[in-house]
């Protein structure tokens, strides 16, 4: 298999283990994180609550909603890896299925949030389920070949951990960006909140299509294969994306140990996303206070990733993914004294929980990469195909994973909230929640989150790569 270069891009493994990546190459990366940390971002932080208090959905509907919305995308994101792996056959480049995420998210997105007024709330909702499922394909087919780029562009230990920092800036800075001022934008409008809504979407939206397109420029360009060798692939719909899905959970240990660690993780930080509308809203009792509150979580994150990269530098990425991971828990256990003593004090453990997240993401992406060097590594040991393809696999069921996790916090925060007995209501129509419900949204802002890291620093305990056995693939790909 040969490889190239264009203009716009390295080849494949062009860095090499003692290369740097230009810088151009590294910032074109890092800005693609500002459409999917938009994305990941906005419908976590307000969907249910749109639902739920605009539009008059029940909060069981509503989680119904985003969870049908996640299942779809999980289903589908193992396919979008084979036909990336696809279209890097035979175009020689993942950016055709990238730049057709990049145009269709920000319409799918729009349409979201642009529920025509009158619908019944059973109406608005499917309304609601088409556009977002639309609206997750479409960053499915960014979103997967994106997380390949790396294993693609360098095989250096150090290097991955570089360009990884830099997208997890980047995608800090999208969180605080889409966040603060999504919530902004909307509120620009209080008297007519549809309206605030849809210039939300609309802002949001024009974002999103800035980054992505930048994102997919990035795509390496290599030659494409033979037509006897593209032949041998799946087509687009096989079954076999399926199952080569599950062969890379089976045959990679690593992959399986850093997988379900992000996985619950990604629970976790989704229960406080979607829960922190309502803690703003029923603990702080300032619908407002949601901006604060986000920044303190974020905030710090843009400032410590760099400090996260020195560190793992120094002791190792594993291990200081453990560190960020414990700190993340004893913010998460501090929190839990809200329920009885609620205020602003609150914004303490948030930013240090805000800190631990920039480890949280930049080390489990940078280390991924490494788990598909060494897979490849160990298939060409054992006499078997370690055709880069793979990557795109890999991708899709992270994608899948990373997606579920996410989801199933929004999930399980509406089952919270219909359990303690939330009261849903429209838009211009005052409530009042049962003290239940209350002490149930801050206790899902706190202590169910705190569970999820103890169980998620089990499943880190059994990942053993370490930075000698990705310098020995390295050479080994270099050799072949």
């Amino acid at each position: 298999m040969s490889s190239g270069s264009d203009a716009a891009a390295p080849g494949p493994h062009a860095a090499g283990n003692a290369s740097r990546l230009p810088a151009g190459v590294v910032a074109r990366y890092a800005t693609g994180s500002l459409g999917t940390g938009g994305f990941a971002t906005l419908p976590g932080l307000v969907l249910v609550y749109y639902l739920t208090d605009s539009l008059g959905v029940t909060a069981l509907m509503a989680g119904l909603i985003v969870t049908l919305a996640k299942i779809w995308d999980v289903l589908i994101d193992p396919v979008i890896g084979g036909l990336s792996d696809r279209a890097l056959a035979s175009t020689g480049t993942r950016r055709g299925p990238m730049m057709v995420g990049a145009i269709g998210l920000p319409i799918a997105f729009i349409l979201t949030f642009a529920v025509p007024a009158g619908l019944s709330p059973l109406a608005a909702a499917i309304w609601v389920l088409i556009a977002f499922v639309a609206a997750a394909t479409f960053f499915s087919l960014f979103q997967v070949p994106y997380i390949a780029l790396p294993a693609e562009l360098t095989d250096g230990y150090a290097e991955r951990t570089r360009l990884l920092t830099w997208r997890v800036m980047v995608l800090t800075l999208a969180i605080l960006i889409f966040g603060a001022g999504g919530p902004e934008l909307r509120a620009i409008f209080p008297d007519d909140p549809r309206l605030g809504y849809l210039v939300m979407a609309i802002g949001a939206g024009l974002l999103l299509f800035a980054g992505l397109a930048i994102g997919s420029s990035i795509a390496p360009r290599r030659a494409a294969l033979s037509p006897t060798a593209r032949s041998a692939m799946p087509g687009p719909f096989s079954l076999r994306h399926y199952r080569d899905g599950l062969s890379v959970l089976r045959e990679s240990q690593p992959f399986r140990a850093l997988l379900t660690t992000f996985m619950l993780q990604g629970l976790a930080t989704g229960l406080m996303l979607a829960g922190a509308q309502f803690v703003a809203t029923w603990v702080l009792r300032d619908e407002s206070a949601v901006t604060p509150l986000f920044l303190a979580l974020i905030a710090p994150a843009l400032l410590v990733a760099p400090v996260w990269r020195i560190i793992a530098d120094r002791l190792g990425k594993e291990r200081v993914y453990r560190l960020a991971s414990l700190a993340f828990l004893i913010a998460t256990v501090v929190l839990i004294v809200m329920v009885w003593v609620p205020g602003w004090w609150i914004l303490a453990p948030v930013a240090l929980a805000g800190a631990a997240y920039a480890g949280m993401q930049t080390l489990p992406m940078s280390m991924l990469p490494d788990v598909i060097g060494i897979d490849a590594a160990e298939r060409r040991a054992a006499g078997r195909p370690a055709d880069e393809s793979r990557a795109g696999i890999f991708g899709g069921v992270w994608t899948a994973g990373e997606t579920t996790g996410m989801a199933l916090g929004s999930t399980a925060l509406t089952i919270v909230l219909a359990l303690t007995g939330y009261v849903e209501s429209t838009a211009g129509v005052t409530v009042e929640q049962p003290a239940a419900a209350v002490a149930g949204i801050a206790m899902a802002f706190s202590a169910l989150p705190a569970l999820l890291m103890v169980a998620s620093l089990f499943a880190l305990g059994r990942y053993r790569v370490r930075e000698q056995d990705v310098d020995a693939a390295g050479i080994a790909r270099s050799a072949a």
